[in-house]
């Protein structure tokens, strides 16, 4: 299993966002529906060994396991879409539990720390400060933790120092977030640029 969360900083946590304007008045959204993108899509299918989740405003978790996903294609207004469905559910998550709002989606009263501590798996921070990715064993059952268009807060930087188990950069140029997911991806694809 790969799993990717995403810390979107200035993302809707109420389903009251124009999906005309995923750039501007939702916060950025646009940037996060590109890294589900790049986390689930292949050219013409679907990772089914993937979850990815996007923690927004380190109050709402919507989590997507593609295993079970239905209904998503691969462009920014049905990804946007699909999760304005998910905060429309939110209020039926209670606490830390779950509720789904469609097949594969669904929404958490969570913050960041309350997702670092549910994740199994080997904790990897995508970083411009990191260790080359080339130089880092693949880990079994990886878990990418990697920021929106913004920096990692102090706060969120130092609960990953204490949980990552380590802290990579995908190459010499800062990436955008779905980007790096995608070199993250290939990195796992190819045994750690070993095998093609």
């Amino acid at each position: 299993m790969r799993q990717f969360v995403v810390l979107g900083h200035n993302a809707p946590t109420d389903p009251d966002f124009s999906l005309s304007d995923l750039a501007g008045g939702a916060g950025r959204l646009d940037v996060l529906c590109r890294c589900v993108n790049s986390a689930l899509f292949l050219s013409h299918g679907i990772r089914e060994d993937v979850e990815i989740s996007l923690v927004l405003r380190d109050e709402v978790t919507v989590r997507i396991d593609a295993s079970d996903l239905r209904y998503m294609n691969p462009d920014e207004r049905n990804v946007a879409g699909l999760l304005k469905q998910a905060l429309e559910a939110k209020d039926q998550a209670i606490g830390h539990r779950e509720a789904e709002s469609t097949p594969g989606i669904h929404v958490s009263k969570r913050g960041f720390e309350a997702v670092l501590d549910a994740l199994d798996g080997t904790v990897v921070e995508l970083h411009e400060d990191g260790d080359p990715l080339a130089d880092v064993e693949p880990p079994e059952d990886p878990v990418f933790v990697l920021s929106d268009h913004e920096d990692f807060t102090d706060a969120e930087a130092s609960l990953l120092a204490e949980r990552s188990d380590c802290r990579v950069r995908v190459g010499p140029e800062v990436l955008h977030a779905d980007h790096a997911i995608t070199v993250a991806h290939n990195y796992l694809d190819t045994d750690g640029f070993t095998a093609y």
